[in-house]
């Protein structure tokens, strides 16, 4: 069996693929800042405190713990940004792993220069968080991160890595869509890893009133179109009063945003994604019914001919207006979406059969 390193953090990705993996035998380590407030589990702690003293503290916890990340079989970093740290002073943290361990792999789950310059240059989704068609996102989000991506050392590790590594894994489809292209032979897509604990013959029905949730990250709430969706749904609530609730988690940590997500019937995440995220996930193993994100391509690309569970909108007020009013309206489809949710969650993310192909891929 092999030897795992997985470095870095996103919405519980490494965690839960960490312990797919440990229950096929492997022996795996994480090391993360647990994604910073949401506090996901990690064998290695890596945080880096506020201010020039916790930089300090940081680079010289990190130096000390680069002797015990050698020898591993495959090392995984979450994205080019693995580190709290300068982009420039990853680049060697880079270069001693890939010295002194076998295999490299390098995530395709979130904000990199790839996706950056797709989105903005051949612009290969219809929608996304840079573009809507032919037209670019100006918000301050969206400028920010081209600026932050493009021309800078960041772009160059991101360049520099996927070049050098010997896999790229890409999470959702638009992630692989932007990288595939560039690195063919040695782009991968492999589907999130999820813990599944409900199972189809219990499935609740649709609450009276009906239950909708949404996780508001007030830092990115436009870009990620949390501000879209709230407002819709606070509009459908107004609309039917006593028919539909909406619970509502602000920057809580992932225990507390798990216990207010239990006993949902929807949730709102992702308006701008092709594909349900780690959380749109979660809550589709809880049989929580997911609007937001689901494409064709996406269920194309998982060979999903069946199952179409996600409610899936257009990035405008309007599409999740109507989506939402369909539901509360018709409380028998929810249910049955709920039951569907579980079923193309076990089908295709249940963790320990995802770790498997994540295992073959490695190897």
């Amino acid at each position: 069996m092999s030897k795992i390193l997985l470095i870095g953090e996103y919405s519980n990705v490494h965690a839960t693929l960490a312990e797919g993996l440990k229950s096929l035998g492997h022996q795996v380590t994480v090391l993360s800042n647990g994604d910073f407030w949401k506090d996901y589990p990690r064998d290695i702690n890596l945080v880096r405190r506020p201010g020039k003293v916790g930089g300090i503290a940081y680079m010289a916890r990190l130096y000390r713990l680069l002797p015990r990340l050698r020898g591993y079989d495959v090392v995984q970093v979450i994205n080019p940004m693995f580190l709290e740290i300068k982009a420039h002073r990853i680049l060697p943290v880079y270069k001693y792993l890939r010295r002194h361990n076998k295999k490299m792999l390098m995530g395709a789950f979130g904000m990199d220069y790839y996706w950056v310059n797709e989105c903005v240059s051949r612009k290969p989704l219809r929608y996304s968080d840079f573009n809507i068609g032919d037209t670019l996102r100006t918000d301050v989000d969206a400028m920010r991160e081209r600026t932050d991506w493009t021309g800078t050392d960041k772009e160059r590790l991101n360049r520099y890595i996927a070049e050098d590594c010997d896999g790229i894994v890409a999470g959702l489809y638009e992630y692989w869509v932007c990288y595939q292209p560039h690195f063919p032979e040695k782009t991968a897509f492999m589907p999130y890893p999820v813990t599944v604990k409900s199972t189809t013959d219990k499935v609740a029905p649709a609450h009276h009133p009906l239950r909708l949730f949404i996780g508001i990250n007030r830092a990115r709430s436009t870009y990620k179109g949390t501000d879209i969706m709230l407002r819709a749904a606070e509009k459908v609530v107004a609309a039917h009063p006593g028919e539909v609730v909406l619970e509502k988690a602000e920057s809580v940590p992932f225990a507390q945003y798990q216990e207010m997500m239990n006993g949902s019937d929807v949730i709102l995440d992702q308006l701008y994604s092709y594909t349900p995220s780690m959380n749109s996930l979660l809550a589709m193993s809880k049989g929580i019914v997911c609007v937001g994100g689901g494409e064709e391509e996406h269920y194309e690309l998982l060979g999903e001919q069946k199952l179409r569970p996600i409610v899936n909108v257009e990035p405008t007020e309007e599409s999740v207006i109507a989506a939402l009013e369909r539901l509360v309206t018709h409380p028998d489809e929810v249910t049955r979406l709920k039951r569907e949710s579980i079923e193309y969650i076990l089908r295709h993310h249940e963790y320990r059969s995802v770790a498997k192909k994540w295992a073959e891929m490695y190897l």
